[in-house]
C-alpha cells in the first residue's frame, strides 16, 4: 500500500516562498507518476502540477512561472517549491501516487 506524507505548509505573507516536500513508501517510486493538488476553503480539489517518472513536469495556469515541482527518487520525495506566493495560492496541499492521498499540508497565505 502506498503512504504519502507532506510536510513543509505554514504561514506566509504575499510574495513570500515555501517549500512542500512528499515522502512515498510501498512504491517503486522512481517509475511512478507524482502530483501536487490543493484544495481551498469551500472549492473543489485541483491539480497543481504533475511529474513523470522522466522528469518531465506540467502545471495548473495558475501557478505557471511560480512553482516547480522536482523529485529525487534516492529519497522517494517530490517537492514543490512555491515562489511569489498570493493569497488565492491558500489551501491544503496533497501529494497523490497511483490515487493514494496524504494527508495534506495547509499553506496559508496573508495579504
Amino acid at each position: 500500500q502506498v503512504q504519502l506524507v507532506e510536510s513543509g505548509g505554514g504561514l506566509v505573507q504575499a510574495g513570500g516562498s515555501l517549500r512542500l516536500s512528499c515522502v512515498a513508501s510501498g512504491t517503486i517510486f522512481s517509475i511512478d507518476l507524482m502530483a501536487w493538488y490543493r484544495q481551498a476553503p469551500g472549492k473543489q480539489r485541483e491539480a497543481v502540477a504533475v511529474i513523470g517518472s522522466d522528469g518531465r513536469s506540467t502545471y495548473a495556469d495558475s501557478v505557471k512561472g511560480r512553482f516547480t515541482i522536482s523529485r529525487d527518487n534516492a529519497k522517494n520525495t517530490v517537492y514543490l517549491q512555491m515562489n511569489s506566493l498570493i493569497p488565492e495560492d491558500t489551501a491544503v496541499y496533497y501529494c497523490n501516487c497511483r490515487g493514494y492521498w496524504g494527508k495534506g499540508t495547509l499553506v496559508t497565505v496573508s495579504s
